[in-house]
């Protein structure tokens, strides 16, 4: 809900700064949620805590791509999205492990005090990008109405929501089938992360390369790690090792957004945010869905096979969704050559 809202009401805000005010607001969100009273009120924090996060990521990939020149656009995308996977590789687990051994409390000042950094670092790095006069939340919102754009979102739902339905449930299916000791969780935590982060870089160059052959490629090899992650969770190390192979789906990231900036035309920031938005309900519906098989009586590892068919949809929804733009493109030039006559 709040990348779209931010994206629209904030249109004319020059990118730095409304990169450092997103930053802000997910400071004080984290400080004030240490500091907080009650439960309802600490609920209510980390709702405000978490509007920010689909609009940073969004502007800050528009800055990135703005910043190279156009066939290394995915590339520096990449780079960006490498500090997500950065934070599930060091930033979750040692904000964790301080949590453990400090208390709670610690761990959201510490987010917050990072966060607060990050404002700082972006306000001496990060060049300033005039204001863009005609941005208007009315022309932000156009990106809901482009077919182009939803299809794109379509593929992210759809074919991402398969990484989030093995990882949601990657442990307990170790231990219930593989044997593994609870105590190697982290391990397993870590190896998914490094599987992020190569799949950022991979995907960045093919998307660089060729976008349009990267997106079905991506999503094919999607389907085959999941799948596979089926059969090796009987086996302790295979089920690892199939684990860090299922995290390279983060390769979709990227593309994904360079597509986005393709097709999104002048609503550019509004369509930015909306494929975090996108993944993010990718995240909820590969989740549910993988949780749904499990408690039907399904053995645990039936997730990759649940990943795997979201692999498959998002695979049917970009050939669909590139049909139809082709389509347009023919009936556009069959009508203009007919106005010629």
């Amino acid at each position: 809900m709040g990348a779209p809202l931010i994206s629209a009401l904030a249109a004319r805000v020059p990118r730095r700064a409304l990169l450092i005010a997103l930053m802000l607001l997910f400071a004080i969100g984290n400080l004030a949620s240490a500091l907080a009273p009650s439960f309802g009120s600490f609920v209510l924090l980390r709702f405000v805590s978490g509007l920010p996060h689909g609009a940073y990521f969004g502007v800050a990939a528009l800055v990135a791509a703005a910043a190279v020149p156009v066939n290394q656009r995915a590339g520096a995308i990449g780079r960006v999205m490498l500090g997500l996977s950065t934070a599930i590789l060091i930033g979750a687990p040692l904000a964790t492990w301080a949590g453990n051994l400090f208390g709670w409390q610690v761990a959201f000042t510490g987010v917050g005090i990072v966060a607060l950094f990050t404002a700082l670092m972006v306000r001496l790095v990060v060049p300033a990008q005039a204001a863009d006069s005609n941005a208007s939340p009315k022309r932000e919102f156009t990106a809901l109405i482009k077919p182009r754009v939803l299809f794109t979102l379509a593929v992210g739902c759809i074919g991402f929501g398969g990484m989030f339905a093995v990882f949601s449930y990657v442990v307990p299916t170790l231990v219930e089938q593989a044997g593994m000791r609870e105590a190697l969780g982290p391990l397993v935590l870590a190896i998914f992360g490094i599987g992020t982060m190569l799949g950022n870089v991979i995907g960045a160059r093919l998307a660089d390369k060729n976008l349009l052959r990267a997106i079905p490629t991506i999503l094919i090899w999607c389907l085959v790690v999941q799948g596979l992650f089926y059969f090796a969770a009987n086996s302790l190390w295979l089920g690892i090792l199939c684990v860090g192979l299922v995290g390279t789906s983060v390769a979709m990231s990227p593309a994904l957004q360079t597509r986005l900036m393709d097709v999104a035309e002048d609503a550019q920031t509004m369509a930015a945010s909306l494929n975090h938005a996108a993944f993010n309900g990718a995240n909820a519906l590969g989740a549910w869905l993988a949780g749904v098989t499990v408690k039907m009586g399904f053995v645990w590892s039936t997730t990759g096979l649940v990943g795997a068919g979201l692999a498959a949809g998002g695979l049917v929804i970009f050939y669909i969704g590139l049909w139809v733009e082709r389509r347009s493109q023919t009936v556009a030039i069959e009508k203009d050559n007919a106005l010629r006559r």
